[in-house]
């Protein structure tokens, strides 16, 4: 490893990081974000100079708390508006969101109770609410992971290049979004497109079984592992839990559930959409 830094080499290392995909730094030492309070990303950072008289000495970096701050706020972030409080802990979060889920009486009721709910930490980095789209009741209801950076910015689930493929499978046998329900496990963006986390879907799982039980629908589809495994109460890989019919308890009610591929895979993997097509066609024969 060198210890000299040039420019034109980190940027080009950047641009391969780009093209190879890589959408999030990860470091050695969590971060508190909270923390940083109205600091936009990457404050205080500038190019190191070369070292001319020690060239095997690495330069050292000043501590965080002596790096200069800058006046601008992050991007999308208004700087007026005040940040969401430290998220509860997970136990804590799923009691207090059980208790708000439970006295919710309708879907727009339920819309506003997540709107102020600051149990789930995601919510302190998203940038909006992504409650479902579709039907607000349906005989099936598409339950996926999370939003991803479109639906982030839209506020509905599956509205990116996944949910389009989506649509087109859902036209496959005869379905519109008029004719289901879409949702996630959990409401906001994880950071980087990351899998949330078992807290982060334990906080937000009473809303979500009380979206369940206003929805009524007639069969669960659970989309991608992490729904799988969140919706059928499963440890076993999507591969294995795929294409099977289960039921769940939600509620006072049992309901047909299956699990199939995330259309983000089968973009990725195009060989697994006869896997999904047989998904499909398992749910068009249900109805």
């Amino acid at each position: 490893m060198t210890n000299s830094y040039d420019k034109d080499e980190m940027l080009a290392l950047l641009d391969w990081f780009q093209a190879m995909g890589v959408d999030a730094a990860v470091g050695e030492m969590p971060h508190d974000w909270l923390a940083r309070g109205d600091e936009a990303p990457g404050a205080g950072f500038s190019w190191p100079e070369r070292e001319k008289a020690a060239p095997t000495a690495r330069p050292v970096a000043p501590p965080q708390s002596a790096r200069p701050g800058v006046s601008r706020s992050a991007p999308g972030l208004d700087p007026g508006r005040p940040r969401a409080a430290t998220p509860l802990g997970a136990s804590e979060a799923e009691t207090g969101a059980r208790r708000i889920a439970r006295a919710v009486t309708s879907l727009e009721g339920l819309e506003a109770a997540l709107q102020a709910f600051d149990g789930c930490g995601l919510k302190s980095t998203a940038t909006k609410l992504c409650f479902y789209r579709g039907a607000p009741q349906a005989d099936v209801m598409f339950i996926g992971e999370a939003p991803g950076r479109d639906e982030d910015l839209a506020g509905k689930p599956f509205v990116g290049r996944a949910g389009q493929l989506l649509d087109k499978m859902l036209a496959a046998i005869g379905l519109s979004e008029a004719d289901v329900h879409i949702t996630n496990i959990v409401y906001w963006r994880p950071p980087g497109n990351r899998t949330p986390t078992p807290q982060e879907a334990l906080s937000c799982r009473p809303f979500l079984e009380r979206q369940i039980e206003l929805v009524a629908p007639k069969m669960l589809v659970a989309v991608g592992g992490a729904a799988a495994k969140e919706v059928l109460g499963a440890a076993e890989g999507i591969m294995r839990l795929r294409g099977k019919w289960r039921e769940v308890q939600v509620g006072e009610r049992k309901i047909p559930a299956i699990a199939t591929l995330h259309p983000a895979y089968l973009l990725r993997t195009p060989a697994a959409k006869q896997l999904a097509w047989m998904d499909l066609l398992q749910i068009k024969s249900k109805l």
